[in-house]
């Protein structure tokens, strides 16, 4: 049981499908759930990549919250029964859109039946969507709007980085990965998380450490937007990136960016987005203090905090794939 439950933990972080009709049931799931984003653009006027990104976060947060149900259907947002029916609704199961109203709840009936029900698709894209509404359909509208609801800025700028990527790309089965170092290129790695690191302090090592040569690409694993690039004593030259399942990917020690390469860019996986090198331990410019490697972290955020998590397996997983 523990065994099925760590592979279905990896399929939902790295994104992999390993069977044709797992595939076909994806491709099908996504084409419903952007058919019901659109139909709700419609109803609401807010563009479908927000309500999109709305949904795919919540989502994700749903997997790793105990607190909160995991999602068991197309859609994942989930809005607290108390926001739905109203903090003073006396009611606690009321379907009522009127009464609803009166007690001011969010919930509202988005497909005519005359029910607001929160365990109706339609329903709660409509709620989501009208609230969204009254804000506006901008950036900036939408990001107030995000904020008033959350009451989070980390919240509301993973939000933003999926609406990015889906206006960008414009469609959301966006699962494919990449391991960091293209094929053709010679490079070893093993599982160095948990190791002590000595230089500034002990400390854990938080990530997987990719031996290879001086110059070796180094890319994007999966759809993100780049949120941090620069210098940092520890990880020398390095570059963040937050991916739609609201993981932030971490690669230091590079020599130097790929030239297009800056804060707020939209990457697929495969993108080159530096090299490998041996920089850091010190100040700006300080290399070659170790020989040269990508390390590479995974931190996953679920809505109250962040931690870091062991990417290894889910490097073995890119990589089989892309052997294949």
């Amino acid at each position: 049981m523990r065994i099925v439950l760590l592979f279905a933990v990896l399929i939902f972080f790295s994104g992999i499908s390993v069977e044709a009709g797992e595939i076909t049931k994806k491709s099908d799931m996504y084409e419903k759930r952007l058919e019901l984003y659109k139909k709700t653009e419609t109803a609401t006027g807010v563009p479908w990549f927000y309500i999109a990104a709305v949904d795919q976060y919540e989502r994700s947060i749903r997997y790793v919250r105990k607190d909160l149900p995991k999602p068991d259907g197309i859609i994942g947002i989930y809005i607290h029964p108390e926001q739905w029916k109203g903090i003073a609704n006396p009611d606690k199961k009321d379907i009522n859109p009127v009464t609803i109203s009166f007690f001011n709840g969010l919930g509202q009936d988005g497909n005519g039946d005359g029910i607001a029900n929160p365990n109706d698709e339609e329903d709660v894209l409509f709620t989501i969507g009208n609230y969204f509404s009254k804000y506006g359909v901008d950036d900036t509208r939408f990001r107030i709007a995000l904020w008033n609801y959350y009451k989070r800025d980390k919240t509301v700028g993973a939000i933003m980085t999926n609406a990015k990527i889906y206006r960008k790309m414009d469609r959301i089965d966006l699962d494919d990965k990449a391991f960091p170092i293209p094929k053709g290129y010679n490079y070893t790695y093993h599982n160095t998380w948990g190791d002590r690191r000595g230089w500034g302090g002990r400390r854990m090592h938080e990530g997987t450490d990719i031996f290879a040569g001086y110059g070796a690409p180094v890319r994007a694993v999966a759809y993100g937007v780049v949120e941090l690039k620069g210098w940092n004593k520890f990880g020398g030259w390095r570059v963040g990136i937050r991916d739609l399942n609201n993981t932030y990917h971490y690669y230091a020690h590079l020599n130097g960016f790929a030239k297009d390469l800056k804060i707020g860019k939209v990457v697929k996986p495969g993108d080159v987005i530096g090299s490998v090198g041996s920089s850091g331990y010190g100040p700006p410019g300080t290399a070659g203090k170790f020989p040269p490697h990508l390390h590479f972290g995974m931190y996953k955020d679920n809505g109250i905090n962040e931690w870091a998590f062991d990417p290894y397996p889910h490097l073995k997983a890119w990589e089989r794939v892309e052997r294949k």
